[in-house]
């Protein structure tokens, strides 16, 4: 292997761990109810609707944040970008620190979606697609979510140390929050000084040093990226990979309902309700993100044939555990059976969008498609935190998490409906 052969992987895999660390902190904020659902409820005064209120509005924040973001990412570096979005993560925590009104806390969580899913996030699956070739694509987007989890649970234990070591007051969980607030910002900081910037397109028959030039050659970038965004649109293989990710996307807003639901039918101690919810969230994704890869990349051959098995398997758990007799069940039964559903979703999450190279979306536009699949796929955060949250408080007891598990299998079936269809697509282009 050659020097520069060396030097190019070396550099290939530096980009890829700094993005690993920034997508594994800046969501801490956005969903600190992953490991503090409880202590939200009891120190903010906030309820199972306002929480989910608060998270379906900043999903439609983020809705058009990836919108945006569909011209964005091919027209903005991500030295800038990637940056600019976790310190402003920091700002916004520190604010959330405070205890605001409710009407500020969901002011502070719609700044926490545009900065995490309208700056960093297309920004950063852009960048990991250009990373890996064609045959890397499972085993890439598997590693950035193993990583993911490996950081988020660091992180979340970090916090739950913090919250535990203060007594598990209102104090603890303002200092957590600050610890969650401090970290992005000291990664966003580093990464200033360590990412590149993105190559500079070069205006054709320009003169660099004239005012002229320097005009032309912006419009022509801003052309080229509106042109980008146009062929995003108008591919119809970006809309099929979209809406799969949709379908996989419903089903894991589902899973925050997995820690409240183990208190309530299971008595789980307050304590263990912490550890149970960063396992839940972000432990599972270093088991599931390299499990789904590997599966992806050297078993099936195919991203879309993998989401495929994985709706019809996760989608008959959840009908049976929906059934269940829990109240007449251990605890150790339910947390396997619930922490296999997460495991299964987040190997399915780690690969959802490999499909792209699958369906031979031109390079030349990854941005736009993937600020697009984003833009479709991460849409049910906008409603689908609200309707989980809703049916909780108007259903008591284990009647509305059983509706819940129900809606869920719903979107697994209707993935693996799509998912067929993908497969089908695929096999009839391979003829042409």
């Amino acid at each position: 292997m050659s020097q520069q052969t060396k030097g190019t992987i070396d550099k290939k895999w530096i980009s890829f761990g700094i993005l690993m660390l920034g997508a594994g902190t800046i969501y801490k904020l956005g969903f600190l109810k992953d490991a503090f659902y409880v202590p939200m409820q009891e120190f903010m005064g906030l309820s199972h609707t306002q929480i989910g209120t608060a998270m379906s509005i900043a999903g439609l924040i983020s809705t058009f944040g990836f919108l945006a973001s569909i011209y964005l990412t091919d027209r903005v570096s991500k030295k800038i970008m990637i940056p600019l979005s976790l310190i402003s993560i920091c700002v916004c925590g520190i604010c959330l620190s405070t205890f605001p009104s409710y009407p500020i806390f969901l002011v502070i969580y719609c700044l926490l979606a545009i900065c995490a899913d309208m700056l960093y996030w297309p920004t950063m699956l852009k960048t990991v697609r250009l990373l890996g070739n064609e045959d890397e694509q499972g085993r890439m987007f598997g590693i950035m979510e193993a990583g993911r989890g490996l950081m988020d649970t660091i992180v979340a234990f970090g916090a739950l140390g913090i919250f535990s070591a203060m007594g598990s007051t209102a104090a603890g969980l303002k200092m957590a929050i600050l610890f969650y607030s401090i970290v992005p910002g000291a990664i966003g900081i580093i990464m200033y000084f360590l990412l590149e910037p993105d190559d500079a397109p070069q205006a054709e028959n320009a003169d660099q040093n004239t005012a002229a030039s320097t005009a032309e050659k912006t419009d022509n970038a801003n052309k080229r990226a509106w042109e980008g965004v146009m062929r995003a649109l108008k591919n119809k293989n970006i809309w099929l990979v979209s809406f799969n990710v949709f379908f996989v996307y419903s089903v894991y807003c589902g899973l925050t309902y997995f820690i409240p639901f183990l208190e309530e039918a299971y008595a789980l101690p307050a304590a263990l309700v912490g550890v149970y919810g960063i396992i839940n969230q972000y432990g599972l994704k270093m088991l599931g993100g390299p499990i789904g890869g590997f599966i992806t990349d050297k078993v099936l051959h195919s991203a879309t044939r993998y989401l495929q098995i994985a709706f019809v398997v996760v989608g008959a758990i959840l009908a049976v555990f929906s059934l269940l007799p829990h109240q007449a069940m251990g605890i150790l039964l339910g947390m396997a059976i619930t922490l296999g559903i997460s495991a299964c979703v987040y190997s399915m999450r780690a690969i959802f969008f490999a499909p792209m190279d699958e369906v031979h979306v031109p390079r030349e536009i990854t941005g736009s498609a993937m600020s697009m699949g984003s833009f479709i796929g991460y849409l049910p955060g906008a409603f689908m935190y609200a309707v989980y949250g809703g049916i909780l408080d108007k259903f008591d007891g284990l009647a509305g998490y059983r509706i819940v598990y129900i809606i869920m299998a719903v979107f697994a079936a209707g993935g693996f409906l799509l998912s067929t269809y993908i497969l089908k697509t695929i096999r009839h282009s391979k003829k042409a």
